[in-house]
C-alpha cells in the first residue's frame, strides 16, 4: 500500500511539473528570443566570468556588472544599430508610400520596355497601398518586441553571470546520465553554442563586406543597405546571399546596364560565394566540426522555432538530437562482447571455428 502511495506521489509530481512547465514555457514565448540571446552570451563570457572570479579574486556582482557592459557595447549597440537601419528604411517607405509608388513605376516600366508584359495594374496597385498600413503595424510591433528582449536579456544575463556556475552544476545533476555523459552533453551545448555565435556573425560581417564593395564597384544604388541584406542572407541555407546580388544584377540588366549586370553576376559567383566557402571552411575547422547538413537543417529548424536567434539554437536541436542517439547507440547497442546475454554466449560457445564468427 505504501508502494502504490508513493507512485501515486511521483506520478502525480512528474504531472504537476510538466503541466506548470508547459504553462509557464507558453507565457515565456514573447520573451524567447531574450532568453536565448542571454543563454549564449553567457556562453561566450563564461570563460572571462570564471577567470576573473576563480583566478583575480573578484566577487561576482562587480564582475558580472562589468561582463554586462561588455555585452551592450560587443553585442548589442551593434546589432541595435544594424536592425535600426533596416527598420528605418521600411519606416521611411510606410511614412513616404508615394516614394515607393515611383520606384514600382520604374521597375514596371523598365521590365514592360524589356519584356512586353506590363506589371503596372491597377490592382496590383491597390494590393500594395492595403498592405502598406499592415506594414506599418508589424514595424511598430518588431521595434516594441524587440526593445522588450533587450531588457530581458539584460536582465537575465546578469543572474546568469552571477549564478551561472550552480546552475550548471543544477542542470548536471537533472539531466538523465551520469556524471561524465552529463559533463559531455554541457560540453557539447557550450562548444555548438560558442561556435555558431562566433561563425554566423563573422560569416555575415564578412560576405556583407565583400558584397558591399562589389555594390560600390558596380553602381549599385543604397549600397549600406544592400551590404547589410546581403550579410543577413548569408544565414538562408542553400541560396545565401544569390537571393540580394542576382536580382539586383537582374535588374541592372533590364535597365540596359548589361555591362554592370554581368560583372555583378560574375563577382558575387566568383567572389562573394568563394569567400564564404574560404571563411566557412577556416571558421569551423578552427571552431567546430559540426557536419554541414546538421547546420543546414538545424537553421532551417530554429528559424521556424524560436525566429532570428533560432540560428544558434536549430543547429544546437538537432545536434543534441544526434548526439542523444549516437549515446544511446553506444551506451545500449554497443554492447561489448563480456556484456551479451547468457543465450548469446552459450550460441557462441557451440559455434566452430568454421563458422567464422
Amino acid at each position: 500500500m505504501a508502494s502504490i502511495r508513493e507512485r501515486y506521489w511521483r506520478y502525480s509530481l512528474v504531472a504537476l511539473i510538466l503541466g506548470m512547465g508547459v504553462t509557464v514555457f507558453i507565457e515565456l514565448i514573447p520573451f524567447l528570443g531574450g532568453l536565448l540571446g542571454a543563454a549564449t552570451i553567457y556562453v561566450l563570457l563564461r570563460g572571462q566570468m570564471i577567470r576573473l572570479t576563480e583566478h583575480r579574486r573578484w566577487r561576482r556582482g562587480p564582475a558580472a556588472w562589468l561582463l554586462l557592459g561588455e555585452a551592450v557595447l560587443c553585442f548589442l549597440i551593434p546589432i541595435s544599430g544594424i536592425v535600426w537601419l533596416v527598420i528605418s528604411k521600411v519606416q521611411d517607405v510606410t511614412l513616404d508610400p508615394q516614394s515607393l509608388i515611383a520606384s514600382v513605376r520604374d521597375v514596371t516600366r523598365v521590365i514592360r520596355v524589356r519584356t512586353g508584359y506590363d506589371l503596372w495594374q491597377e490592382s496590383n496597385l491597390r494590393e500594395i497601398l492595403a498592405y502598406l498600413p499592415k506594414l506599418g503595424q508589424q514595424l511598430v510591433e518588431a521595434i516594441g518586441s524587440f526593445a522588450v528582449n533587450v531588457v530581458v536579456l539584460l536582465f537575465v544575463l546578469y543572474f546568469l553571470l552571477v549564478g551561472g556556475c550552480r546552475m550548471e552544476a543544477y542542470v548536471r545533476e537533472m539531466l538523465p546520465f551520469n556524471r561524465r555523459e552529463g559533463g559531455d552533453v554541457l560540453r557539447e551545448i557550450h562548444r555548438i553554442v560558442r561556435s555558431n555565435a562566433i561563425v554566423i556573425p563573422l560569416l555575415a560581417v564578412g560576405q556583407g563586406f565583400v558584397a558591399w564593395v562589389g555594390y560600390v564597384i558596380f553602381g549599385v544604388h543604397g549600397t549600406l543597405l544592400w551590404g547589410v541584406l546581403t550579410g543577413f542572407a548569408t544565414v538562408i541555407p542553400v541560396v545565401g546571399t544569390a537571393l540580394v546580388w542576382v536580382p539586383l544584377a537582374l535588374y541592372m540588366g533590364l535597365a540596359g546596364q548589361w555591362g554592370q549586370a554581368v560583372g555583378l553576376l560574375l563577382y558575387g559567383v566568383l567572389v562573394v560565394t568563394q569567400v564564404d566557402n574560404i571563411l566557412r571552411m577556416v571558421l569551423q575547422k578552427k571552431l567546430d566540426n559540426t557536419h554541414p547538413l546538421v547546420t543546414i537543417f538545424g537553421v532551417i529548424i530554429g528559424l521556424s522555432l524560436f525566429g532570428f536567434i533560432g540560428l544558434i539554437f536549430g543547429p544546437l536541436l538537432l545536434a543534441m538530437f544526434v548526439f542523444c542517439v549516437d549515446l544511446f547507440k553506444r551506451k545500449y547497442l554497443d554492447r561489448p562482447a563480456r556484456r551479451r546475454s547468457p543465450d548469446a554466449e552459450a550460441d557462441a560457445g557451440h559455434r566452430t571455428p568454421r563458422d567464422g564468427f
